[in-house]
């Protein structure tokens, strides 16, 4: 699977980031002195600019820089790399201004930040396009449908990835399945076949696409490529039998894992937690002048297991209704202006922090939904349930990813292809994809973003 979607794209812009740093310390030095350095002086000056590196590269992360997609994508790339340049400026002057240091920061920071600003557009437009590039390997796609569609639209247009359809077959129309998949890479000379495994045509056709093997063809699940390249299941492709095979990475004892991620819980939401306390006196006393209704609205959402949790907000409406909207009911209630504002900057959310350190939610999981809408969902979508194997969480992966986010009203088409983001979240969720989603998280609240 890494030849055809390159996994290790993320790896090599960090590095590749990394040295940009580097060398743009290297450079600044070389003019600021008019001579090139010697060792002593790169490591004098590595020891105070070395953690601002990694810093930088933590900013560039949440900025969306080592996103799947942002690798390959130009257009937008300038702007990106210039606000998180930005952002790292001003890291930068905190951490010079804070950090005792033995070296001149001011000029050299300014005159680091102009270079490497400049280094990083070279490398991201003109160099890492060479480094990424992947040598296509003919395919046929066997399978059909909307995600097979968006499969095929996805790889045919974007040259990061290593295949190239030479021609897609209906597994309805096809007849003899099997003696048609063999004539298809017989006719375009195709080495790779990627079959929808979840089609039952396909499931037929097993024992060609098994011969086909020694041959030298190479067969791809289809659910799985697009999982590599969408960061999202097809639940078209999908069944019983998936959510067995991976009911491990939900269930699963990982201790390690289990206890670096309730670690995180509390330190982040114990800490934001005490902070935010601030905010609060400001937040009661304009809830109360504008209308001097209730501070809290506090509902029941289903949580872990479908057990049901209690979830405390402050209230950003004008009454609380508990949900009461259910199937497709309408609700009188409107955001009240203090509350537009609360819900924009997502202080309306600070007192759930409390709730994650009492352990009834996560930092990151998927979000706790209503129980009326949980009866509907579970009517209408299949396997949405299953989103109810882990703890909720107050961000998650469909929020960072899926930019539709209903609220307060029945949304299933929205909803489906929402639980198609935690469905990937639950099957490959680690300590590290916890801190990513944190991460970007942060840099959706501070560009205004709905999460």
């Amino acid at each position: 699977m890494t030849k055809i979607v390159n996994s290790k794209a993320a790896a090599i812009l960090v590095a590749g980031d990394l040295i940009a740093y580097l060398f743009s310390l290297i450079l600044t030095l070389t003019i600021r002195y008019a001579a090139l350095p010697g060792r002593s002086l790169i490591y004098l000056h590595l020891e105070s600019f070395g953690a601002l590196f990694l810093a930088f590269v933590l900013v560039n992360f949440a900025a969306g820089l080592y996103d799947r997609g942002t690798a390959s994508a130009r257009q937008g790339m300038p702007g990106m790399i210039f606000k998180a340049q930005l952002a790292n400026a001003v890291l930068g002057v905190a951490y010079f201004y804070l950090v005792p240091t033995d070296i001149a920061p001011k000029s050299n920071l300014a005159l680091f930040l102009v270079i490497s600003t400049l280094a990083l557009y070279v490398w991201r437009l003109a160099m890492f396009p060479v480094f990424s590039a992947a040598r296509k390997q003919a395919a046929v796609l066997v399978g059909a449908g909307k995600d097979v569609d968006d499969l095929q639209e996805e790889i045919d247009s974007d040259a990061r990835y290593g295949l190239a359809f030479k021609e897609a077959i209906d597994p309805g129309a096809a007849g003899d399945l099997g003696a048609a998949i063999g004539a298809a890479l017989a006719r375009t000379g195709a080495t790779v076949v990627v079959a929808d495994f979840h089609d039952r045509r396909v499931e037929e056709a097993m024992p060609r696409l098994y011969s086909l093997m020694f041959s030298g063809a190479q067969i791809i699940d289809a659910g799985r490529l697009y999982e590599s390249v969408f960061g999202r299941v097809p639940t078209s492709m999908v069944g019983e039998r998936w959510f067995v095979e991976n009911s491990a990475a939900a269930l699963g004892s990982r201790r390690v894992y289990d206890v670096l991620k309730r670690a995180m819980d509390v330190a982040v939401a114990g800490l934001a937690g005490i902070v935010s306390l601030a905010v609060y006196p400001f937040v009661i006393a304009a809830i109360k002048i504008e209308d001097g209704g209730p501070i809290f609205v506090v509902q029941t959402r289903v949580g872990k297991g479908g057990a049901p949790i209690t979830v405390r907000k402050f209230r950003s409406m004008s009454a609380d209704d508990g949900g009461a909207y259910g199937a497709g009911g309408q609700t009188k209630n409107r955001v009240t202006r203090v509350g537009r504002f609360i819900r924009l900057t997502r202080i309306d959310e600070f007192p759930q922090f409390w709730s994650i350190v009492a352990g009834s939610q996560s930092l990151i999981g998927p979000r706790p939904e209503l129980p009326s809408l949980v009866e509907v969902y579970s009517r209408e979508i299949p396997y949405y349930n299953v989103r109810h194997l882990i703890k909720p969480g107050l961000s998650g992966w469909a929020q960072i990813s899926h930019r539709a986010h209903p609220h307060h009203h029945v949304a299933v088409d929205d909803t489906r292809d929402k639980l198609s983001y935690d469905l990937y979240y639950i099957k490959n969720r680690s300590f590290l994809l916890d801190v990513r989603i944190v991460l970007q998280t942060l840099k959706a609240q501070f560009s205004k973003q709905g999460v």
